[in-house]
This record gives structure tokens, C-alpha cells and sequence, in this order.
């Protein structure tokens, strides 16, 4: 059992026999009352969300997960594969069942394959990755008192908006859970 106290952003838990990650996380402390924390959950295994809130002290029940590090390899149609890194087993996991994710995924990085019952349920990336700038137009001389920002294409395909002076070629940190630009790397 968890102690819905520790049910931070990215922990695993199950309800109602379904595997949830932690996707926002709340400690409300009313006046004179109990605290309350309110979570929003996202299943593992359909994508369903989940609002619920819990009295301090509440427990839920831990979901029996299994986290292997593996290496990502390469794609071929349509297919994204990966190494296991203890047993060199490769898996290989379809486009759709990855989603966004693989704007974010860079031949020979290390990411965890999360099983649930002995099946794939999730890729779990880091929170930030560097990426390279493939494409991006040229920043202009101006008005600077504000935050500028242009359009630009990353090595994966992905499109973000980056400041003015990122140019192609560029290395910048990326956040993984909205695609946005956090610092130049």
C-alpha cells in the first residue's frame, strides 16, 4: 500500500485493478480540518484520467509494475525498437502505442519500458531531453523588452517554438511532458 501522501507526480499506483500514473499532484489544508490531497491520474493501459481526492492519511494500493531499462535502436516501418540492457533481448513497440512519444526518442539514448502483468504499458521518458535544432527561421534585431519566439523543427520532427537567438544546428533542452524549450544545452 502507498500512502497517498507519497503519490507525487509519476508514481505508480492501482485503482479498481487498473495500473494509474500520477500525472498532477495537490496537498489542500483546510482551516481547521483534515488535509485533503487531490490527484489526476492517467491509466496506463487506455489513457482514461482520473480526478480523485483522498483524506491525509489514505492509503491506495500499489500496482505490481515492472521497470526494465532499455535502449532504443532504431525504427523501421512503423516499429520503434529497443534493447533490454541486461539480457540484450530486443522488444519492439508499434508507433501508436508509443504516441507522442516519439518526438522525443534519440537512437543509443536509454529510456524504462514499464510492464504491468507481464505486457508493456508505457515508455517513460526523462522529464527533459537535448535535442538538435534541424530547422528554424533566421531571429531579427527589434523589439526584445518581451520574450520573442520563433517556430522551429527538432532531429525528431518535433516543432516547438524556440527564443530568437537559437539557430539551426543549436542544441536545447526540451520538456518532455509539453514539447517546450527550456534552455539552450
Amino acid at each position: 500500500m502507498i500512502a497517498v501522501n507519497n503519490l507525487r507526480s509519476g508514481e505508480i499506483f492501482k485503482e479498481s485493478g487498473q495500473p494509474y500514473t500520477v500525472v498532477k499532484y495537490s496537498h489542500v489544508k483546510m482551516g481547521r480540518g483534515n488535509a485533503v490531497i487531490k490527484i489526476k491520474a492517467k491509466s496506463l493501459l487506455n489513457g482514461a484520467v482520473l480526478e480523485k481526492s483522498f483524506l491525509s492519511g489514505a492509503v491506495v494500493e500499489e500496482a505490481d509494475v515492472e521497470k526494465i531499462k532499455v535502449q532504443y535502436l532504431y525504427k523501421a516501418g512503423g516499429l520503434y525498437f529497443f534493447m533490454e540492457s541486461r539480457s540484450y533481448e530486443q522488444i519492439d513497440l508499434p508507433e501508436d502505442f508509443l504516441g507522442d512519444n516519439v518526438n522525443f526518442l534519440k537512437e543509443g539514448e536509454n529510456y524504462d519500458i514499464v510492464k504491468f502483468e507481464g505486457s508493456p504499458v508505457t515508455l517513460q521518458l526523462p522529464i527533459t531531453v537535448i535535442l538538435k535544432v534541424a530547422e528554424t527561421g533566421s531571429g531579427f534585431k527589434g523589439d526584445t523588452v518581451s520574450a520573442s519566439f520563433k517556430p522551429a523543427v527538432l532531429e525528431t520532427g518535433l516543432k516547438t517554438e524556440v527564443p530568437l537567438f537559437i539557430n539551426t544546428d543549436d542544441f536545447i533542452k526540451v520538456d518532455t511532458r509539453d514539447g517546450s524549450y527550456v534552455e539552450r544545452a
